[in-house]
């Protein structure tokens, strides 16, 4: 019994020894992921612009860029280089807004993981309204 237990426990430490944690990849990295806006007056727009850095090792491409109907965007629509930067510019109207939030920012890509999804992105930012 003492010999069993002392294979398990060598074949376990082995184990544990020789696994390898896997190799990540970043897809592609953002200057901030989230912007304060700091206090908004109703009615009032903002500007912003989200930079991000392909990491990929390949070209990437927006395919699309999705926001609430209180941002409208502006973003690159070719091929980004490996390496190369891009920035998605947004403007915030809160006419329409009643209360402090937290605005995501979807950004869909061309490219697709392993198992052949959409890459996505969510950028943020947040504002407190004034009213």
């Amino acid at each position: 019994m003492q010999y069993t237990t002392t294979i398990l426990l060598l074949v376990l430490i082995s184990a544990c020894a020789t696994a390898q944690p896997q190799a990540t990849t970043t897809f592609v990295t953002w200057d901030h992921k989230e912007i304060d806006l700091g206090q908004v007056k109703k009615g009032e727009k903002r500007e912003m612009d989200f930079t991000l850095t392909n990491t990929s090792g390949q070209d990437v491409k927006i395919d699309l860029v999705d926001a609430c109907e209180c941002t409208t965007t502006d973003y690159p629509r070719g091929a980004i280089a490996a390496g190369k930067t891009a920035t998605i510019h947004a403007v915030f109207d809160s006419t329409q807004k009643d209360e402090d939030e937290t605005i995501s920012i979807r950004v869909i890509f061309a490219n697709t993981d392993a198992e052949g999804n959409p890459r996505i992105e969510t950028v943020r930012y947040k504002f407190g309204l004034v009213k």
